[in-house]
């Protein structure tokens, strides 16, 4: 993934419909400094399906989903979707969620990354990557703003790591996740193995007071886009007035030195987060442990076998 960019484009959305959606998606993208010719290119988006089980917040939005496909099949692209869910498959989340015959009438294939490939991590040791994400020719991430009961919030970065296939993600709570793990530091080293990509953030419906199932909408009605997810996620945390110090992977993209983990280094195309800022936002000032208790893990593994089925 290319990290060099620090341009991001903010502007206000405040709704889901789909003209104002596809005005909105133009304006950011056409903010951006390094989008390629779309022309022909295998496109995969990656939104948050964690769930749908407890209704379509905990998710990214299906219309923003649907808007998106739309806005890159209207460029010529190839366009895939996928994800690895905590519980069941892609497929059936966005089934749940009422858009899976839409986007299959758009032609856009859904895949649950059940090929992956292991790589190595710049920090040592292995990740078991879906191929999807690291061989398309643009990986556009499409996270929801949430709180994060167990690294605060969740943006683009956090995102990410959906990109690891099957059981592999509660497995890396279990190995790293500990009080001295490494859980933050892999997932920002897992950035360098997926392709390039564009970042455009779910901020029209947010979820505030704690996460990444259980809290409650926030209205912020932003949009935003970055070639570079780092950049994207220091310019979110400004707008929602959270204290970088508070957050374990910005902190850890700062011990990368990833360009854009540090304000001073953002540009702004479009509205700057002192224009967008909020100061009610709420985030769990308590953090729970990222590493599962082992009766958690056996749980959580054989309850997603079962829905996978």
């Amino acid at each position: 993934m290319n990290l060099d960019s620090t341009v991001v484009a903010l502007t206000s959305c405040p709704e889901y419909a789909q003209y104002s959606l596809a005005d909105t998606i133009n304006r950011v993208m056409a903010a951006l400094d390094q989008v390629p010719n779309l022309h022909s290119c295998t496109v995969l988006l990656k939104p948050n399906l964690i769930t749908a089980r407890y209704g379509i917040l905990p998710c990214t939005e299906p219309a923003f989903m649907l808007a998106v496909a739309r806005w890159f099949i209207d460029q010529g692209a190839r366009v895939r979707i996928g994800d690895s869910p905590a519980f069941g498959s892609a497929g059936a989340a966005l089934q749940t969620l009422g858009i899976a015959g839409e986007l299959a009438d758009l032609g856009v294939r859904i895949t649950d990354f059940k090929r992956s490939r292991n790589v190595d991590l710049a920090g040592g040791g292995k990740a078991g990557v879906a191929v999807d994400a690291m061989e398309c020719d643009l990986l556009v991430n499409l996270p929801r703003i949430k709180a994060h009961a167990q690294t605060r919030i969740t943006l683009a970065v956090k995102n990410c790591f959906g990109c690891l296939a099957g059981l592999r993600k509660p497995w890396w709570h279990m190995a790293y996740g500990g009080k001295d793990g490494s859980f933050s530091d892999r997932l920002v080293q897992l950035l360098d193995v997926l392709a390039d990509s564009i970042t455009l953030v779910d901020g029209i419906r947010a979820m505030h007071k704690t996460g990444p199932l259980h809290g409650e909408l926030y209205p912020l009605a932003l949009l935003g886009a970055s070639s570079n997810p780092v950049a994207m996620d220091r310019a979110l945390l400004k707008v929602l007035d959270v204290d970088p110090e508070q957050s374990p992977l910005m902190l850890a993209c700062r011990r990368s030195g990833i360009p854009g983990a540090e304000f001073s280094q953002l540009q702004f195309s479009l509205a700057t987060p002192i224009e967008l800022q909020v100061h009610d936002f709420q985030v769990p000032e308590q953090l729970n442990p990222v590493r599962f208790d082992l009766f958690r893990f056996v749980k959580s593994t054989v309850r997603r076998m079962f829905m996978r089925c």
